[in-house]
């Protein structure tokens, strides 16, 4: 299956720890689609942003079954990316949130 880049990563996950791990070490966190992989991760960051990568970690979340009433669901199965950036690089979309 192929995606474009745009299609990879959905959206930053804006948070007190992911803030923190901006500023401290580097690291961004991202919300990408189900079926990529670290390498498609590691491109699409590097070419919407224009920044060099130097780790990708991922991580599968399930999503939790809720009941409304009498009638039950579930929520999506969503997939985090935590992007180490190299030395010196920053995403400038990021600063001053």
């Amino acid at each position: 299956m192929q995606l474009n880049n745009f299609e990879i990563i959905r959206y930053p996950i804006l948070t007190e720890k992911s803030n923190l791990q901006k500023d401290t070490q580097n690291k961004v966190t991202f919300l990408v689609h189900s079926k990529a992989n670290k390498i498609q991760i590691k491109s699409a960051v590097e070419a919407i942003f224009n920044v060099s990568v130097e780790k990708v970690n991922i991580q599968c979340r399930k999503g939790k079954r809720k009941r409304f009433g009498r009638h039950e669901g579930k929520r999506p199965d969503t997939k985090k990316a935590v992007v180490t950036l190299k030395e010196g690089h920053k995403i400038e979309i990021f600063e001053g949130v």
